[in-house]
């Protein structure tokens, strides 16, 4: 697991995973300007914009893995984008199965999951049979190609195998996409719902971007635009349910719960308490003495893989829509929900919106 860990790891940086040259910074906001021309032509009129989420996010995590880009009218990416939304919103009843066996005998508990993944499963296969087909060893171009010449070569990575490659592969696709196109979607739902917040986040960003467009070095400048991000992920945990095992014997109250005991948490819990030292609500301004920004999904070394490639999108992509569109609820449309779908990732329900071009 180690090997491997750090064999992701270091190839996502060499393809671009970090900040200055070389960063995957230009294809994010190249895809950012795409899905912004997609709302544009809708004019102001309602729209969901689950899809188009969706597909910005995962081409970039798709230029990285695969070496290529997907259209948004695409017809095979939407149903095995749709299938990988669609498992990880599901999975948790197979969760639910490890702690309470007997749900396996209750019809349809895992039906969704059985019948999407295998969708993911041939679209990853496919991908990695046309690298075999065209695999340079000379100039290697994307995660693939990295792992089909570490498969070759029997380099750092010991019992790296066929299935493993697979295994990444769909990991990456899967986990890069949803997590940060549902953080997305919140974010855009939130603004809709706060609209005096919206404005204050639009007028740091004219004030600070102007009508250029917005780069990771604005990011440090635009403090209440990150506050909206960062409260999205706090009220609406991408990863509410992570799972862990004990390390060794431990107890909790009056029970003992031996080492190795798998458990899930209930993320969503810990982030509720606000930290009011945070914020000085005279001014509106934040603390920036105060580093209590950690997530779950990011501290340690079994930590996300790809924390920094999730931020910059969330930054980049989030501040190109909130410069480009005023975000509304259409006239006369009752109040979205916001309790979400859980499950290994909290996603909205359908709703739909408006994007006032400014």
């Amino acid at each position: 697991f180690k090997q491997r860990r750090r064999f992701v790891v270091r190839t996502l940086k060499n393809l671009g995973m970090k900040v200055g040259p070389g960063s995957i910074e230009e294809n994010i906001r190249n895809e950012a300007s795409c899905v912004q021309d997609r709302i544009a032509d809708y004019e102001g009129k309602p729209f969901d914009i689950f899809h188009y989420v969706t597909v910005a996010v995962a081409n970039v995590i798709c230029s990285m893995t695969f070496g290529k880009r997907y259209d948004y009218e695409d017809e095979k990416f939407r149903e095995v984008s749709q299938a990988s939304a669609t498992v990880l919103a599901e999975i948790g009843a197979g969760q639910l199965i490890s702690i309470f066996p007997f749900l396996r005998f209750v019809p349809g508990a895992c039906l969704n999951v059985s019948e999407h993944l295998p969708k993911i499963h041939k679209f990853v296969k496919e991908e990695i049979d046309r690298h075999r087909g065209n695999l340079d060893r000379e100039n290697p171009r994307d995660f693939l190609d990295f792992c089909l010449l570490e498969l070759e070569q029997r380099g750092k990575v010991d019992g790296l195998t066929k299935e493993n490659v697979l295994y990444m592969a769909q990991d990456l696709f899967m986990a890069g996409t949803e997590t940060s196109a549902n953080t997305l979607r919140w974010s855009l739902l939130y603004l809709t719902l706060n609209p005096d917040i919206q404005k204050k986040a639009q007028e740091e960003l004219d004030a600070v971007v102007g009508d250029s467009l917005p780069a990771l070095p604005h990011r440090s400048r635009l403090p209440y635009v990150n506050a909206c991000l960062m409260e999205t992920m706090r009220i609406r945990t991408p990863g509410p349910i992570p799972l862990h095992a004990t390390t060794q014997e431990v107890n909790v109250r009056e029970y003992t719960i031996p080492e190795g005991t798998r458990h899930v948490k209930n993320a969503p819990h810990l982030y509720q308490n606000y930290l009011p030292g945070m914020q000085n609500k005279q001014t509106n301004s934040y603390s920036k003495s105060d580093h209590t920004t950690g997530y779950l999904l990011f501290p340690g070394r079994r930590g996300c893989l790809g924390e920094q490639l999730g931020r910059m999108e969330l930054f980049l992509f989030f501040s190109t829509l909130l410069q480009s569109f005023t975000f509304k609820t259409p006239e006369g449309a009752s109040r979205p929900n916001t309790d979400g779908v859980f499950g290994m990732t909290l996603t909205p329900h359908p709703f739909q919106l408006r994007a006032i071009p400014r």
